[in-house]
């Protein structure tokens, strides 16, 4: 296992990665990107065990109880643990779905979990390919780097071009897991590509966008302070990747089983961020009604039923992917996907809803309130503190002033839209949560059933 140091020192490796308009030759030394590493070195020092050979959390449960018990472990952990534990997940997910048929693919891809896990590395995920006109199927694109590709096969490897976009991460970890996006039809063999990428070879290129903390009180913004982490737009200039590191080539029929398995754990995720994050804006809604002097009043009551309410199907349909987890022929427990996706799509589409129920019992102070420092400062603290009081229900105007601050921060600055984004695109956009649910529901059952209720049942009179 590896230390929070040994981390930063094995992140300067060379690799490409920009910020800003400008190549950062030390991500660990880049004021805003260094907080980020800080975060990421602090997540390996916490599980750090010298007498340990690998990672506790990295290997994927092999029990419906200990996917249970993860659960409230993995909303404590930093994204890049997070980001490998799916990684891996999917990885050993793809494996038991092909192992059947597919043996030497499968093989390969355990090695390279197995290896990987040894070093204690970190991954990210490049799925989503810039894709050109949508429209349009990979090889019909009038510009054919538009999603990932083999440009040369050559005795030891293979050379891609193509970029990932919307990659949480990329320039913080070891190995990028470069995946189909989706399902390739015949004659799409040179998309049909899966392969683990060290993030410094040599035509990898990373431009990062982010939104770090814009002051330096963490009052301000403390999701940004204990969440911030970059996006990387991951390019692929004729990388060559050597023959260990390919997972799959050249087989266009199996190209979606990577993409579903990652979908699966990514959703599994989402949702149990979801159900975290909607609990946490019932807190909110609570503590703000109260310090407003307006928990009592009807609409604002109602208003907060409904977040509890949806944050008690989110833990619904979380509970019910656990219970009804399914085996890889290796023993390894993976979420069931109608509950997964149904559980996803619900939380995606109500977000925006509770996110206004919210805002509404909090009030405009949410986007007004002024900046802690201002209530520190001697010339006008103590006039923010008496204005911003209210009597019995919040006598510190400060303590109120914080719970806008924050309200602020997780809706309505830099880190609340790119939640709200992230919300409904992370795992695939809602279209793709429907129809793994359309693929999985049982509509003959439920045909039966209304056939039944109709009496329309051979038999029936």
């Amino acid at each position: 296992m590896m230390t929070g140091e040994e981390y930063r020192q094995s992140i300067r490796d060379g690799r490409a990665t920009y910020y800003k308009g400008k190549r950062i030759d030390d991500i660990t030394l880049e004021p805003e990107m260094s907080s980020v590493v800080d975060l990421v070195a602090a997540g390996y020092d916490r599980w750090y065990d010298p007498d340990a050979a690998r990672h506790p959390l990295m290997s994927p449960p092999r029990s419906v109880e200990e996917m249970r018990e993860r659960i409230p472990v993995f909303e404590t952990l930093d994204v890049m643990t997070d980001a490998s534990y799916q990684s891996f997940s999917t990885l050993v997910t793809a494996a038991g779905r092909l192992r059947a048929d597919n043996p030497d693919i499968a093989d390969r891809i355990l090695a390279y979990v197995d290896s990987a896990q040894a070093k204690d590395i970190r991954i990210t995920e490049c799925i989503t390919d810039s894709k050109g006109d949508r429209s349009l199927k990979p090889s019909a694109q009038v510009d054919p780097d538009q999603y990932l590709h083999v440009v040369d096969r050559q005795a030891d490897g293979v050379v891609v071009r193509g970029a990932k976009l919307h990659i949480t991460g990329a320039s913080f970890g070891h190995d990028l897991m470069a995946i189909p996006t989706k399902r390739m039809r015949p004659g799409e063999d040179e998309y049909s590509i899966a392969c683990m990428v060290p993030v410094n070879s040599p035509g990898v290129k990373i431009v990062n966008v982010g939104f770090p903390p814009k002051t330096d009180d963490p009052r301000d913004q403390p999701a940004t302070w204990a969440h911030n982490m970059f996006d990387g737009f991951v390019i692929f200039d004729d990388v060559f990747v050597p023959n260990e590191r390919i997972l799959l080539d050249g087989k266009p029929e199996l190209a979606a089983i990577f993409a579903h398995s990652l979908g699966l754990w990514e959703r599994l995720g989402g949702v149990t961020y979801m159900a975290d994050q909607a609990d946490e804006v019932v807190g909110l809604a609570l503590l703000i009604a109260e310090a407003n002097g307006l928990a009592k009043i009807s609409h604002v009551r109602e208003k907060i039923d409904e977040l509890a309410i949806h944050a008690t199907m989110l833990r619904a349909g979380l509970e019910a992917a656990v219970t009804n987890a399914h085996s890889t022929p290796e023993g390894y427990f993976y979420p069931d996907e109608l509950y997964t996706n149904a559980a996803k799509y619900q939380g995606a589409t109500m977000y925006g809803t509770m996110i206004r129920h919210l805002l509404d019992i909090a009030g405009g102070s949410v986007f007004t309130v002024p900046a802690m420092a201002d209530f520190d400062n001697p010339d006008v603290g103590d006039n923010l503190r008496k204005y911003m009081a209210t009597g019995n229900a919040s006598p510190d105007g400060l303590y109120r002033a914080r719970l806008f601050a924050t309200i602020r921060n997780l809706t309505s600055d830099d880190f609340g839209g790119w939640r709200l984004v992230a919300m409904l695109q992370s795992g695939g956009g809602l279209f793709a949560q429907r129809i793994v649910a359309r693929g999985k529901y049982d509509f003959e059952a439920a045909r039966h059933r209304g056939l039944k209720a109709a009496g329309l049942l051979e038999g029936d009179h």
